[in-house]
């Protein structure tokens, strides 16, 4: 019977892999024929474009001052004018690019991280689920905003002090939704085989539960991304975010504001360039939510 058993486990742990496959093939096609996917998408890649090659697109030093060019309107030799106190503008806003990417895909990937593992644990060990839930509802309840502040006048404006502040408060949304498809998959049959035939809990999340939060979590992490970028610049612009002198969009907006009826450029040039990246973001992740839609995906093969 033990036998039996493991042959059956196989079998559907087999059917499972096939049907994951299948799944990423569709996807993928389903992708190439996504307005949404191909627009966020060539948005998302020129930005990162432009911030990886940065010191290569006609840059200066964005924290070099000249107090003698200071508020110099848009010119040849500086595109976007200068600021205040006579930094390039065009610079701090292509250099405001890696700041605002580096802070959104690092809380991303340390929120979806950690938010997984806290997940799979609390949906499937029955034991540990009304108090880790129960911890989240807490961390939940704290705003991003007052934690960061908090932070920075303990710690001081600092990277580090910015994404945590950012990650913790999106933890529990992640692990909400990582709990809420594990109860569903935990009650399906291959994974009732893996258990009658000995599956060990480890290789049981890996090999069963993991790869079907991983389409979810991918739209998930698309927000999360966009989400930080907003909160950090809503951060930097209140004065609890980055350090000023960091070539940040959110530190470009707040001190254009005393000169914006003069010199209205200093705020929607960076502002425009945190209002693309965020809409192309989001625009993906709306593409991608569809594209993994099971319910979209028959609609679109049927119309094609």
């Amino acid at each position: 019977m033990r036998v039996e058993g493991d042959i059956a486990a196989a079998q559907i742990a087999d059917a499972s892999v096939l049907g994951n496959e299948a799944r990423r093939d569709g996807f993928w096609r389903l992708a190439l024929r996504s307005p949404a996917i191909v627009l966020g998408g060539s948005v998302l890649i020129m930005v990162l474009l432009v911030a990886i090659a940065a010191p290569l697109a006609f840059t200066t030093d964005p924290l070099a001052l000249h107090a003698a060019a200071r508020l110099r309107p848009m010119s040849a030799d500086a595109w976007f004018g200068t600021d205040m106190f006579g930094r390039d503008m065009y610079s701090r806003v292509i250099y405001g690019c890696r700041t605002s990417l580096f802070v959104g895909v690092t809380v991303a990937a340390l929120a979806v991280g950690i938010g997984l593992l806290i997940g799979l644990v609390a949906g499937y060990v029955r034991v540990l689920d009304s108090v880790v839930m129960r911890v989240m509802d807490g961390l939940m309840a704290i705003p991003g905003i007052l934690l960061a502040i908090a932070m920075v006048a303990l710690a001081g404006a600092s990277f580090t002090t910015v994404i945590f502040a950012i990650t913790v408060p999106e933890i529990p949304r992640v692990v909400r939704l990582v709990r809420s498809i594990v109860l569903s998959i935990r009650e399906e049959p291959y994974v009732e085989s893996a258990i009658a035939a000995g599956t060990r809990l480890p290789a049981m999340l890996w090999r069963h539960v993991l790869p079907n939060t991983i389409a979810p979590l991918i739209v998930m992490a698309s927000y999360l991304c966009s989400s930080a970028i907003l909160v950090e610049s809503l951060l930097s612009f209140l004065g609890a975010g980055l350090p000023a002198e960091i070539p940040s969009w959110g530190n470009m907006i707040a001190e254009g504001r005393t000169y914006f009826q003069i010199y209205p450029r200093m705020v929607f040039l960076p502002g425009l360039f945190l209002a693309l990246t965020v809409l192309g973001i989001n625009i993906l992740g709306d593409g991608l939510r569809d594209a993994l839609d099971p319910r979209v995906a028959r609609a679109m093969q049927a119309q094609g």
